[in-house]
């Protein structure tokens, strides 16, 4: 019975440990393109003379600074 648990322990540990080695940057670059797109359309908002490009660019650097500052 401790052998059986014992196993158990050690595969619940390797599955959350792969869990988070592999997907981790999945879905770090997901959150990060939401971060962007959200970031746009609030420049589209406020701004009265819209570029798509520059306010593409922008939001990047500013949420890349963001995210390295945290």
């Amino acid at each position: 019975m401790k052998k059986n648990f014992l196993k158990f322990i050690i595969i619940l540990v390797g599955v959350i440990t792969a869990y988070f080695y592999f997907f981790k940057d999945k879905f770090s670059e997901y959150n990060l393109e939401k971060s962007i797109s959200a970031c746009v359309v609030a420049q589209k908002r406020t701004s009265e003379t819209f570029d798509l490009e520059k306010s593409k660019k922008y939001c990047e650097e500013e949420v890349r600074k963001q995210k390295e500052d945290y």
